[in-house]
């Protein structure tokens, strides 16, 4: 069947708890609404981030609890929310994917002070400032080793349908303000131990190398912990320079993330492949149909592309999308891929029904149920 999904974020407060410091009863009243929400609207699955910045929005000995839950960083909610969202997922039929910062270790508005057990205070040695945040080094290899500890600990304990990561590898690079040339992430440490030992990768390549490891390893690990589990990642949008249609630009992740995603696909390691088409149909440079058809064309062992829509662009501004914007996005993704399916980013487009969009999305999209 036709996969149709959304993301729950919960950086930042994005889409659930609505804001920190609810009760638990409130945070458990707001998961029964989403649930109920994603079921009336045509969902079949739902994606929440259970790891925002090296933080736990679910029992867990290795990471404190998120301060998005209670405003205060490994401050105990009162119940276990992954708990709570699979119970609920499951007595609608929803599949629940757990969804993953890999390095991430301190969102640029987080408020909170980390707590001892956050890595930025046990582990210094692994953690960057990078611009506003603070970033695990992807070179360090017991920074990796941590995060697949921290997903096997997940999939170990919690019946989840999938694991889920998404673009945030190497950070998006920022710029300094006088010079206006991207800021170099400070890894120098990490780098300098593996030239010493006599790697002989260019810097980049060494980097790639790192997030390379990274995908192949959860992907193999989530399949022997858990059998049946459906990885899945969501990178930017666009594919590498060398492998893009003609007029398709944009941003690079090969060169500025370090994410070689058209190596994961070639390899199988992922068990989706959820690409950001974050672009209306219109917008030539970055072409929605056009980037679709590239994606499964750099797909040789057919893996299921779900792309994810923008659907939170629908907004109260004059720059905001009309909601037939996202169901021809949808109509394009059955044309072109069908059996396939999509992601709405994110839920709370949907819960508010922001432009009747939800209400569309009802009576024509998801009519057949």
């Amino acid at each position: 069947r036709e996969w149709r999904a959304a993301w729950i974020a919960t950086v930042a407060n994005i889409d659930w708890p609505s804001k920190p410091g609810l009760s638990a009863e409130a945070q458990q009243a707001e998961i029964k609404a989403l649930c109920d929400t994603a079921v009336s609207t045509g969902l079949n699955a739902l994606i929440l981030q259970v790891r925002t910045s090296a933080d736990a929005l679910y029992e867990s000995k290795l990471e404190p609890w998120s301060e998005y839950l209670t405003g205060t960083q490994d401050q105990h909610p009162g119940y276990d929310p992954l708990a709570v969202w699979l119970a609920e997922c499951r007595l609608r039929g929803l599949e629940l994917h757990a969804w993953f910062n890999p390095y991430r270790a301190r969102q640029g508005t987080a408020k909170s002070t980390a707590a001892d057990s956050h890595v930025s205070r046990s582990r210094p040695d692994w953690v960057k400032r990078y611009g506003d945040q603070l970033w695990m080094d992807p070179g360090e290899p017991a920074a990796a080793e941590h995060t697949l500890a921290v997903v096997r600990d997940v999939l170990t304990r919690y019946a989840i349908d999938g694991v889920h990561i998404d673009d945030y590898f190497y950070p998006y690079p920022i710029q300094d303000p006088v010079t206006k040339i991207d800021v170099d992430f400070p890894d120098e440490p990490s780098w300098q131990r593996y030239v010493d030992k006599g790697g002989v990768l260019t810097r980049a390549d060494w980097r790639r190398y790192n997030v390379n490891t990274l995908v192949q390893r959860l992907y193999t690990m989530s399949h022997e912990v858990r059998p049946g589990t459906r990885v899945g990642i969501s990178p930017f949008g666009l594919p590498k320079p060398d492998m893009r249609p003609p007029g398709i630009a944009g941003f690079s992740q090969y060169d500025k993330l370090y994410a070689d995603v058209e190596l994961w696909l070639r390899e199988g390691w992922m068990d989706y492949l959820a690409p950001q088409l974050y672009w209306p149909r219109a917008q030539a440079p970055q072409a929605f149909e056009v980037l679709l058809q590239a994606w499964r064309a750099l797909n040789p062992l057919g893996r299921p592309i779900h792309p994810g829509l923008f659907t939170s662009r629908i907004n109260d501004t004059p720059q905001s999308w009309q909601p037939d914007e996202v169901l021809g996005q949808i109509d394009s993704i059955r044309r072109l891929s069908p059996g396939s399916g999509h992601i709405h980013f994110s839920m709370a487009a949907l819960a508010q029904n922001r432009k009747g969009i939800a209400d569309a999305l009802r009576s024509t999209s998801y009519a057949a149920r």
